[in-house]
């Protein structure tokens, strides 16, 4: 009503400047009356009632399609698709016994303008089991190249996954779907284009639990099974065995990676990469312009994707496959695969099977983060000139100084403190070699650090039951860190003791998702009791506040004895 009254008083408005009977000071209430009749329309659309049904629900206009496609429009595997980005190819449905496993409300609501009330329609699991393409759907399947454990892997793209659409919700916000593990694509190579449930929960909760740690991320809307087999080597020692096929609906501002650009840069199809990147910065950093706007781009993705892994160092996630490809050019989290959060601390965590050399560790994270950054140079320096070549290598070289700078700004933040003092790297080695000498856990040893006062650390007694600070407290240099961390805090005056506690409160998770917890969640799935999934999804959505459940189900008590033999490999 408002919006249209308002659009009513605008157009008289204009009438009137045209026949020239406004003076220049109405001007001003124009501009202005144009500016809250935009608000009063948002507000409208805000208002908007949910979509309960997918036959209300459709997809805004897909910009993608300006960007080259493939012209073969057969789907075969195919090793060379060349001058193109995108290949149009719809899902392979799932078929038989189709299962809701899970749904992130706030990704529906919030993201998707969808009343939750949608889950409980067919025509939704089928939405996303991929057996119910809608009108407004032209489903793509992109190509892109990538360095895997170091080596080119050549042309890889989306040989599981199909981006559905583009999606414009209430908020204006722009959003992409994709399908993973909808079935072949010209770019499966040898894979049949399937996800199993194992990993399609893993993918879920963690995509969601991220978000809610504050960490840019990917988000998953929402998981299918179904009774349709897939047949999978789970740690490649030649004992394949038969599993349920799955697929995930998830959701990303943007699916374009390092890997994106890579391709084009290496089989020198530089129109077509220009023609890219160009579409990157217009849709998704408008505010770039001008001749030096690649060096720009470069330097905005670059310092974003550090503050990326300074952001996973400080939670102990370890990514576990931070090949080219798997870097998203919109600084975000995306492809969980064979991930895991640092347990017992040690620096060369790997929680991927398959990464027999230790190359994708926790402690190495940021280093290879810089490398993969080093390819997207090599990928953008075809569309520079010498001088500007020059130019982009002195930001690249910048980053290792900024890296360092912003990870002893998060650990600071762990440990309470707010103000940049020399030593404080210093500071925070020494309580991580306390806590790699003593196995503690990375997660809680910074958590229950926040939970006790200072002259309680020392007191046994006091710390009675917090078990990771018990742990820690058995080496015998563990006081002359309290020592240290004590003499640190007094120099910032400011800082009280109420403060300090707040302070790593707010950045210390009380829970994460441990691979056993995901474990047990998928045992019973595979039983089809998605109980725990939903349980999990609902503690990992407030993870710095105590909840009586997650307690009563350990998820913040010592991992079992069991969990030391779970292996997450690259299957799935």
């Amino acid at each position: 009503m408002y919006g249209l009254l308002m659009r009513l008083v605008i157009a008289l408005i204009h009438t009137s400047l045209v026949r020239g009977t406004f003076s220049r000071v109405s001007l001003k209430h124009t501009h202005f009356l144009r500016n809250y009749t935009s608000l009063m329309m948002e507000k409208e659309t805000l208002c908007e009632p949910l979509k309960k049904s997918m036959s209300e629900w459709q997809f805004s206009e897909l910009k993608l399609l300006q960007l080259p496609l493939d012209e073969i429009k057969e789907n075969y595997v195919r090793r060379n698709v060349q001058n193109a980005v995108f290949s149009e190819v719809s899902p392979t449905p799932l078929r038989e016994g189709l299962k809701l496993v899970a749904y992130s409300k706030d990704a529906l609501v919030n993201i998707l303008d969808m009343d939750p009330s949608i889950t409980e329609t067919q025509e939704f699991v089928e939405f996303i089991a991929g057996a119910r393409v809608l009108d407004s759907s032209i489903p793509l399947a992109h190509r892109y190249g990538g360095h895997q454990f170091g080596v080119w892997a050549m042309q890889l793209g989306d040989g599981r996954a199909h981006l559905l659409g583009e999606y414009i919700n209430r908020k204006g916000e722009h959003w992409e779907l994709q399908l993973k593990g909808s079935g072949m694509t010209p770019y499966s190579r040898s894979g049949d284009g399937r996800a199993v449930l194992r990993s399609s929960i893993r993918e879920f909760l963690c995509s969601e639990a991220m978000y809610y740690l504050g960490i840019p991320t990917s988000r998953a809307a929402a998981v299918v099974v179904s009774r349709d087999p897939v047949e999978r080597d789970q740690f490649y020692n030649g004992f394949p065995q038969q599993e349920r096929a799955a697929i995930v609906l998830r959701l990303a501002p943007s699916w374009f990676r390092f890997g994106s650009l890579e391709i084009l840069a290496r089989q020198h199809e530089i129109e077509t990469l220009r023609q890219l990147v160009d579409y990157i910065i217009q849709e998704h950093y408008p505010y770039i312009e001008g001749k030096n706007k690649y060096l720009r781009l470069f330097a905005e993705v670059a310092h974003k994707t550090v503050d990326l892994a300074v952001m996973w160092q400080c939670v102990g996630f370890t990514h576990g496959v931070l090949n080219t490809d798997n870097m998203s050019l919109l600084n975000v989290t995306i492809d969980y695969g064979p991930f895991g959060f640092v347990e017992a601390y040690h620096p060369r965590f790997v929680p991927n099977s398959s990464d027999g050399e230790g190359r994708y560790c926790y402690s190495k994270q940021i280093e290879v983060v810089l490398w993969n950054l080093e390819k997207l140079v090599q990928a953008l320096s075809p569309l520079l000139e010498e001088v500007d070549r020059g130019e982009l290598l002195e930001i690249y070289y910048s980053l290792e100084g900024y890296a360092n700078f912003k990870l002893s700004q998060g650990f600071r933040r762990k440990l309470g403190l707010t103000k940049d003092m020399p030593g404080d790297m210093q500071l925070v080695d020494k309580l991580l070699r306390l806590m790699e000498l003593t196995e503690t856990d990375f997660t809680m040893v910074f958590r229950q650090l926040g939970e006790v006062s200072l002259e309680e650390l020392v007191d046994p007694e006091a710390t009675k039951g917090l078990w990771a600070l018990e742990k820690l407290q058995s080496h015998k240099d563990f006081e002359d860190f309290v020592m240290a961390y004590s003499m640190r805090i007094t120099a910032e005056t400011e800082l009280t003791e109420t403060i300090r506690r707040e302070n790593m409160a707010r950045v210390n998770p009380r829970y994460v998702l441990r691979n056993w917890m995901a474990q047990s969640a998928i045992a019973r799935a595979e039983k089809d009791d998605f109980s725990e999934v939903a349980l999990l999804l609902h503690v990992l959505s407030n993870p710095y506040v105590r909840q009586e459940e997650a307690e009563r189900n350990g998820y913040a008590s010592p991992p079992p004895g069991w969990a030391k033999t779970i292996r997450v490999s690259c299957s799935s």
